[in-house]
């Protein structure tokens, strides 16, 4: 069992930064890989970023790439997700998910455990 906690979001105005972190509990969390999506209201969830075991490979969502990192710290058990130059088209509930299969996935269905969710709201 893992437990993940999410924290970080806000409001932002457009073009700045914010950096989500999400901590598991457990001792087992460089098991997991590790992804973040997010849910705009009425819309589906959608994969962001997913890191592998070891933090040496991620994959990035198009919407995202160059203005989003994923990283992780194995003995802090936390991951994090530095958003730069923010759009209002980003403005959604950001979650950080565990998957306990041995490759990056993008599909929301592979993953094990959930958090709550944060919110990061960007204005124009």
């Amino acid at each position: 069992q893992v437990q993940l906690v999410e924290s970080g979001g806000g409001l932002v105005q457009a073009g700045g930064s914010l950096r989500l972190s999400c901590a598991a509990s457990g001792r087992t969390f460089r098991s997991y890989v590790m992804g973040w999506f997010r849910q705009a209201p009425g819309q589906e969830r959608e994969f962001v970023a997913a890191i592998n075991r070891s933090g040496s490979n991620t994959y990035n969502a198009d919407s995202v790439k160059g203005r989003f990192t994923i990283s992780r710290d194995n003995a802090k058990n936390t991951v994090y997700l530095q958003m730069n130059s923010l759009k209002p088209e980003d403005t959604a509930v950001y979650y950080c998910a565990a998957d306990a299969h041995w490759v990056i996935t993008r599909r929301p269905g592979e993953y094990d455990y959930w958090g709550q969710g944060t919110q990061v709201t960007v204005s124009s």
